[in-house]
């Protein structure tokens, strides 16, 4: 669905990410983690056409990124940013309804509209459609968002979905909610990058997990190969003890006390 090969991304002499390659395939979901600067952000810009890369290459079903007009992009690729910033008083409908504006020209039909109604419904904020966006919560605000790149993607099959930090602001049945979301979008046929700063959330939800130190890969694979203490130690610089989910069969990840990091405060 998805491939990056060599991503390098500069801005003067500062290098925010080199030779980094991944591939994501329909029906997988994979989940970024790093410390805070490892390039997490960077990476799904590049991976969603926001930034072009200063070396490498990407392809979204084996074309080009660059090769992509930006409706036919905005068809098949979504993205819920870390943070969305609505200077103007839009009711939540309207901010959803956003997420088919790749699909129709003029006004929305009444199938845009079922849509937007199935995407409030599946977030469980079908009772903040009518409500001004501005008067949300930072947690509310961000399901909304979800709900608009679901109306994006709604009826594409095999479409990509990019997810920054999309537990931000959100309690702990809603970070698992979106998270259980996400990972059922992908058995549609989604491919699912997600960054994630909880590595146990990373743990139960991804199929991939690639870990970033200072715009480079220090390991990719299954979170069970990923989500070792000597590969959490070279990329967070603490210590960590994983054990094994009694329930779920995915590492447990439980950090040492901080005193014994290699990180000072």
């Amino acid at each position: 669905m998805i491939e990056a090969q060599n991503l390098s991304y500069r801005i003067g002499t500062r290098a925010l990410l080199r030779d980094v390659s991944l591939r994501v395939a329909s029906g997988e979901v994979l989940a970024v983690v790093g410390a805070n600067g490892a390039g997490k952000s960077t990476l799904l810009k590049l991976l969603g056409g926001e930034l072009i890369p200063g070396g490498g290459e990407v392809r979204l079903a084996g074309k080009r990124l660059r090769d992509y007009r930006a409706t036919d992009l905005a068809r098949r690729r979504a993205v819920l940013s870390q943070q969305v910033q609505v200077a103007l008083p839009f009711v939540c409908e309207e901010l959803v309804m956003m997420g088919r504006y790749p699909h129709f020209d003029g006004a929305p039909g009444p199938r845009d509209h079922e849509i937007v109604a199935s995407a409030f419904a599946r977030v469980g904020i079908a009772d903040l459609a009518r409500r001004n966006y501005q008067t949300l919560s930072g947690g509310e605000q961000q399901r909304v968002q979800l709900a608009r790149v679901l109306a994006q993607l709604s009826d594409v099959p095999q479409a990509l979905l990019l997810l920054d930090e999309p537990t931000n602001n959100l309690d702990l049945l809603h970070q698992h909610g979106t998270l259980s979301l996400a990972r059922s979008l992908a058995r549609r046929g989604m491919a699912v990058v997600a960054i994630l700063h909880d590595l146990n959330l990373a743990a139960q939800y991804a199929d991939q997990v690639l870990m970033l130190r200072q715009g480079e890969v220090v390991v990719s694979g299954t979170p069970a190969e990923v989500l070792t203490p000597a590969h959490i130690r070279r990329g967070f610089g603490i210590e960590v003890r994983c054990l094994v989910h009694p329930e779920l069969a995915c590492p447990l990840v439980v950090a040492v006390s901080h005193q014994k990091s290699t990180v000072t405060f």
